[in-house]
């Protein structure tokens, strides 16, 4: 994943990146056309962003096509989101849960569900019991 954060470290690669995913297909000749240095240097861009598959090229005669590959960035994405996500999705279900059913003792529970309306677990029928 570094050259990947590399390649997205660089503004005109960035810049490159946009114009390609805003113009799927463009060639390397229209993208250059739209930076105020030589074509030999914005092919170079273009080669470091395909080495990191964040753009696939086809060649059709003399031209190049350009496309966006978003699967590197969603790979990162999936990474640290993933994991992230389920940590705070268990976290928010907890809160939830104790502002819907306030002093219900479920403070920390890491299974993240709540039993259903009218539906009890079994050690909460035998705390019933004994309160009976």
């Amino acid at each position: 994943m570094g050259p990947i954060f590399d390649a997205l470290g660089s503004a005109t690669r960035r810049r490159i990146l946009d114009i390609v995913k805003a113009e799927p297909g463009c060639t390397v000749g229209e993208v250059a056309a739209r930076f105020d240095v030589t074509r030999i240097a914005v092919m170079h861009q273009i080669r470091v962003l395909e080495d990191t598959q964040l753009v696939v090229s086809r060649k059709e005669g003399r031209k190049r096509r350009l496309y966006f590959n978003a699967v590197p960035i969603q790979m990162i994405h999936d990474r640290w989101s993933t994991e992230l996500s389920a940590f705070w999705a268990s976290r928010l279900a907890d809160v939830k849960y104790n502002v819907e059913n306030p002093g219900k003792g479920r403070k920390g529970k890491k299974h993240g569900r709540a039993p259903e309306d009218g539906v009890e677990s079994r050690h909460q029928g035998k705390d019933r019991r004994r309160l009976a």
